[in-house]
């Protein structure tokens, strides 16, 4: 029965190829049900996500799609409660780090693999893949994006200082006392808040060492020495009035970078930001949007590269058939991959690549600065790095970059206490 729907479909839309009959077949088969999905994010994010989820249901009717959604501030905390019930939804957006949290004997989120009759994972390397694979070789989720940092500079504040945008770290170095002289004490090449100094300082360290600070077996490959070495670096940028201090930042009371009004008018001429993440930063900027350009990642600099998040299907969803074709539909279908966008960067499925980038879609910063990232040769970046008790507003890069930039604390005591704060996090073993 499902077969002769699927050719009389075919015929109704004047289609004569076997293999696309085939395809019609296919979308005839399946259940009606209702799925539960949820995800966090912007605005723009779930406006995008929302239509496709209405485009689906138009062209799957019978398939329902509950959805929920909401902010990224206390998203973990509630779904973390829903992990320990079971009552996570049949499909979510999760992040990297939740199949370690989550689902560390595989038994959390369904294996794609089974699925993959229905989901197109041909759109997708096999690195990508493996990278999202659970302890038992289970795919765990589908890598939507693959994400990194690099720099992000005003070009118009570096010409008013009479100087080109940075390319190398001497050159960065070099552009904080121009600014001071130049431009006065409160303009400066680069602005980073703590979470930023812990990643840049991990570039930095990578790059002396060239080894990625934690291991893909969860060793610390730097010795407390080590941190402090990278800690002192820091704190040279802040003497070279190439960073403000802590202390000048968080005066100003801004709640994140986009909104401060001294990066607004260009007092703050640097950012080291996602590769996704420049769309807000030309906004703040308004009429100066344009001068927002992107740099490269020093060559004294190691990058990482990280799943930047993914979608999953609970190993309890009631539907797996279904749910794999509402993913399918979301990350690989043309009419789908339209609808959403780029509003979870730039994607890692082929076919929603080439569909994005045909109608122009892919923002050209976002797609400059993913350029920067992937062809500075990134480690592999392990999802410890972000674990709660280190990242976060009262954690230890917070503790450890504010005390040492205020002063509270000097380099070997913050390189101790981030030492020891890292080892201490459950995965992380210090090295022999």
């Amino acid at each position: 029965m499902k077969k002769a729907l699927a050719i009389l479909l075919a015929a109704a839309m004047g289609v004569s190829s076997l293999a696309t009959v085939a395809l019609a077949e296919e979308s005839a088969d399946y259940e009606e049900c209702t799925l539960t999905f949820d995800w966090w994010g912007g605005d723009s994010r779930h406006e995008a996500t929302i239509a496709a989820i209405e485009a689906f249901e138009a062209k799957y009717p019978g398939i329902t799609i509950d959805y929920n959604y909401g902010a990224w501030s206390d998203w973990e905390t509630a779904k973390a409660a829903e992990y320990m019930s079971g009552n996570n939804p049949d499909i979510q957006q999760t992040n990297f780090d939740w199949i370690s949290k989550y689902d560390s004997d595989g038994s959390t989120y369904l294996d794609l693999y089974t699925v993959a009759d229905t989901l197109d994972l041909t759109q997708y390397s096999e690195t990508d893949l493996e990278t999202t694979q659970d302890v038992n070789g289970g795919l765990a989720g589908i890598p939507v994006s693959i994400t990194g940092r690099t720099f992000y500079w005003n070009k118009a504040t570096f010409e008013a200082a009479g100087l080109e945008t940075p390319t190398s770290l001497e050159e960065l170095m070099a552009a904080g006392p121009v600014f001071q002289e130049t431009l006065g004490d409160n303009y400066y090449p680069l602005v980073v808040g703590e979470y930023d100094r812990m990643i840049l300082m991990t570039y930095y360290l990578q790059g002396v060492y060239g080894t990625p600070i934690i291991g893909e077996d969860g060793t610390l490959n730097f010795t407390e020495e080590q941190l402090q070495e990278g800690i002192e670096w820091i704190g040279s940028l802040e003497e070279a009035h190439v960073i403000p201090t802590e202390e000048y930042i968080i005066g100003e009371g801004a709640d994140s970078m986009d909104k401060s009004a001294r990066f607004i008018n260009g007092e703050y001429a640097g950012i080291f930001e996602w590769d996704s993440s420049p769309a807000k930063y030309v906004s703040a900027l308004g009429d100066n949007g344009e001068n927002l350009v992107v740099g490269n990642v020093f060559e004294e600099l190691q990058s990482y590269k990280k799943v930047s998040l993914m979608f999953s299907i609970s190993a309890k969803c009631e539907h797996p058939t279904e749910a794999a074709l509402f993913l399918n539909y979301l990350l690989n279908d043309e009419e789908g991959a339209a609808l959403m966008g780029a509003e979870r960067g730039v994607p890692q499925s082929a076919a929603a690549y080439a569909v994005l980038e045909a109608a122009g879609a892919i923002n050209a910063l976002v797609a400059e600065a993913h350029e920067a990232v992937l062809s500075s040769d990134p480690l592999s970046w392990n999802p410890l790095f972000d674990d709660s008790s280190l990242k976060g507003d009262t954690s230890a890069y917070t503790d450890v970059f504010d005390g040492y930039s205020y002063g509270d604390y000097d380099a070997a005591t913050a390189a101790n206490i981030l030492y020891t704060a890292m080892t201490s996090v459950d995965g992380i073993n210090a090295a022999a």
